[in-house]
């Protein structure tokens, strides 16, 4: 046989990949799962423009408002004027920068951690972590609605991944009885990024302690909102370096700009200047970067009018749902889901709040499980009480349209 008649032959027996994801986004169509990418256009303070359309922004994650804060906008101008955009290597080879240093110092005494280290994103640090710290033979423990980038570590580090059902420590206890002389890490997100609720962090710590495990909290969605000074919700249930060891933070939501951190002993971040692939294998971030989070650190910390401002909305908008039956999740936190359950009822909802110049996006699965579908509401320090009640109005009436 001409071996070029062979090639062909075996060719034709595969699976095609591009068929398989032609038929994949033919599916989500059908099912109202297709995600789509739109091109955003800030406006003023909680505006933006969606297709040249001006929306109310519910969805932002920049809590405190401080990504186009003057003062964050002349820092990170000042440090690109001195010392130019990108870092031009990993840390490791000559980019880390005096920025990076000065920010890393402030992150730790923030946090009350001995150190910190960068990452370019939270799904690095995650996937880093993981990694470096375990391996086959190795037990990971998770809640079930951890974020992706969690799961993801365990399952790349090689190690045993067994979860429990969401917020149920006696179920990660029984998880971790299973397999009593494995060396084991339990991680928990600190604010669950779909649901808003806030985990049993002290219980989990309790728990880690009395089986010798070491926990690892993913506070993206707490550090800045959450606790004393903003530290997060490991602060928030006073818990020190020793409760909970591991800590990770994005600096891309409440403190309005970009990048990610770990938080923790010398050893620990000694350990992972080593192992930590997705730190090592990296160009680090723009320095200038660096500088524009050190003074969003200082503001998240000692501004706390802008705290104020968001609880006093997160209570505003839960009392006006509560007063216009609209049922929500269990949530103190920014994000405000509000259960619809179809996909496209979701979308339907999301589409008539739109039209009523509302940026309210609906969350689909298997971002969400089957039959949770939703619309995922974020406040912010930036809404005013009037944004607020118009939008609780437009809520009533796109997710009851009969009423």
């Amino acid at each position: 046989m001409n071996p070029i008649d062979g090639a062909n032959a075996r060719r034709t027996s595969r699976p095609d990949l591009l068929h398989r994801l032609a038929d994949d986004h033919a599916r989500r169509l059908r099912d109202h799962l297709l995600r789509r990418v739109r091109t955003v256009a800030p406006a003023d303070g909680a505006w933006i423009a969606v297709d040249g359309k001006r929306l109310l922004n519910f969805a932002s994650n920049d809590y405190l408002g401080l990504a186009r804060h003057p003062a964050l906008v002349e820092a990170l101008a000042s440090a690109a004027r001195a010392s130019g955009v990108g870092a031009q290597a990993a840390h490791l080879l000559g980019g880390h920068r005096e920025e990076h240093a000065r920010l890393e110092e402030a992150l730790a005494q923030w946090t009350g951690r001995e150190r910190a280290l960068l990452f370019s994103t939270g799904y690095m640090a995650n996937v880093g972590v993981l990694s470096a710290l375990l391996g086959a033979g190795d037990l990971c423990v998770q809640d079930k609605l951890n974020h992706a980038s969690l799961i993801d570590g365990a399952r790349l580090s090689g190690c045993e991944l067994r979860r429990y059902v969401h917020g149920d420590v006696d179920g990660a206890a029984r998880q971790l009885d299973a397999r009593p002389d494995t060396a084991a890490l339990v991680a928990t997100d600190g604010v669950f990024s779909m649901d808003g609720d806030v985990a049993p962090i002290a219980e989990l710590a309790a728990l880690c302690r009395a089986q010798n495990a070491l926990l690892m909290v993913d506070d993206a969605h707490g550090l800045g909102v959450l606790g004393p000074q903003g530290a997060g919700s490991v602060a928030e249930a006073g818990l020190s370096q020793h409760d909970a060891p591991l800590l990770m933070g994005t600096l891309g939501k409440a403190l309005g700009t970009f990048g990610a951190f770990v938080a923790g002993s010398a050893a620990l971040v000694d350990g992972l200047v080593q192992n930590a692939r997705s730190f090592i294998y990296t160009t680090a971030m723009p320095p200038a970067l660096a500088a524009a989070t050190c003074t969003a650190i200082d503001l998240a910390r000692h501004d706390g009018e802008r705290r104020a401002a968001l609880a006093a909305r997160i209570a505003q908008f839960r009392a006006g749902a509560r007063g216009r039956g609209i049922a929500l999740l269990d949530s103190h936190t920014p994000i405000q889901p509000v259960p619809i359950g179809d996909s496209g009822a979701a979308l339907a909802a999301s589409a008539q709040l739109e039209s009523a110049g509302f940026y309210v996006p609906a969350v689909r699965p298997p971002t969400v499980p089957q039959g949770r579908a939703r619309l995922r509401l974020t406040l912010s320090a930036l809404h005013a009480e009037g944004d607020v009640e118009r939008l609780l109005d437009a809520l009533a009436k796109a997710i009851r349209p009969e009423a």
